[in-house]
């Protein structure tokens, strides 16, 4: 989820050439009010989007009592976001450009971890 279509674009391709199933959307709206709610293992959010942002997101999704582990990404690294997302359980905080095989590396940690707590509302 990125509001930038070319990051968003080459994020869902990469996954899927991996042999992921992979749905890109350009807000947290339209994530939040699409079917994959539900069905989604791994979500990989920008943490600034017009909106909600990608931080906003996580606590609307952990006070819903969604557990969908999540990776950030962002152009605008700070310590003090990155901790609030760590602290509230986000797999990683990879800064833009990100390395292809630590996202990789991520999106694995992530559902193994969703298959140990595959429990939502």
């Amino acid at each position: 989820m990125d509001d930038d279509a070319s990051v968003r674009t080459a994020t869902a391709r990469l996954l899927r050439s991996l042999g992921f199933s992979a749905h890109a959307f350009a807000s947290a709206q339209e994530f939040l009010s699409s079917p994959r709610l539900l069905e989604t293992s791994c979500l990989i959010a920008d943490v600034e989007m017009p909106g909600m942002s990608g931080l906003e997101l996580q606590e609307y999704l952990i006070a819903n009592g969604h557990n969908t582990p999540m990776i950030f990404i962002t152009a605008f690294p700070e310590d003090r976001i990155r901790e609030r997302a760590m602290e509230a359980g986000a797999i990683d905080f990879l800064s833009k450009p990100f390395d292809e095989p630590r996202l990789l590396e991520c999106v694995e940690r992530a559902l193994a971890m969703r298959q140990d707590r595959p429990n939502d509302p």
